[in-house]
């Protein structure tokens, strides 16, 4: 039998919105992502994948609240000392695994608050417990740059694995797993869609990510980045609530627009 995988890569607040809406669009065709073989998050793609694998039905997933917002911690982002980490992401001189570790470095020392209140918003805003038997979550952590794989078998909440997934260094404090602290999926890869290699049909919702490389993937994986009109409503702040209900509206738009052929 053909099996499909969805991979769900990195975009704040926005890509969740996005990514949801593309969802819909998409189910609308006949397209059911939510019953995919693997589903792969990274970052905002890791709320997104908790809820669609969760609920299946992409229009259930989307009625719940943006993933942050009123009520939730301020942003204190270390501007400052993310130049620098987003800088190293563009430095080609270092290996990849030296760059992680660098990062990691650079997350730990910045100024951004505690991890708990950031740990009880995504538990709070994040309406199940239980992990999807078909959902994988990307991590990196910032004590050895090592990039890692959650599932269903990892002895982890999934909370917890989506906070730390969406820990953007220098933007949110990395979180507290097992014993180590984990930042941000997208340090390793802005959607991590080698890790789907293997499936018959693999499907790329590739949000933008300003502060993250545009990377390749394989050709014959289904991209889907935002339209110009996506763009628009995305507007220039990929974490500002507001844009949800626009965003998601562009994105369901954009998936009738889409060639399936």
């Amino acid at each position: 039998m053909a099996s499909t995988a969805l991979v769900l890569g990195a975009g704040g607040i926005t890509g969740v919105a996005w990514q949801l809406g593309v969802l819909i669009g998409l189910h609308d065709r006949g397209v059911d992502l939510g019953g995919a073989d693997l589903i792969v998050g990274t970052s905002a793609g890791a709320m997104t994948g908790a809820l669609i694998g969760a609920f299946r039905d992409p229009r259930t997933a989307a009625a719940i609240e943006a993933p942050l917002g009123p009520g939730d911690p301020p942003l204190h982002a270390d501007w400052s000392r993310g130049a620098v980490a987003f800088g190293l992401l563009q430095d080609e001189s270092l290996s990849p695994a030296e760059m992680r570790r660098q990062i990691g470095t650079i997350a730990l020392e910045a100024e951004v608050g505690p991890p708990d209140p950031w740990l009880a918003a995504f538990a709070r805003r994040l309406p199940i417990t239980e992990w999807p038997a078909h959902l994988l979550v990307t991590a990196v952590d910032v004590h050895t740059g090592e990039p890692v794989r959650w599932t269903a078998a990892s002895d982890v909440p999934l909370a917890a694995a989506v906070a730390a997934s969406c820990a953007v260094p220098c933007i949110f404090p990395p979180i507290p797993v097992n014993g180590s602290r984990y930042m941000d999926g997208g340090v390793r890869s802005r959607t991590n869609a080698d890790l789907a290699a293997g499936h018959d049909t693999v499907y790329v919702l590739a949000p933008r990510m300003p502060m993250l490389q545009r990377e390749a993937v394989d050709p014959s994986f289904v991209l889907i980045e935002p339209s110009a009109e996506a763009t628009e409503a995305i507007g220039g702040n990929v974490f500002d609530a507001t844009r949800w209900t626009a965003t998601l509206r562009a994105g369901e738009a954009q998936a009738h627009t889409l060639d399936l052929t």
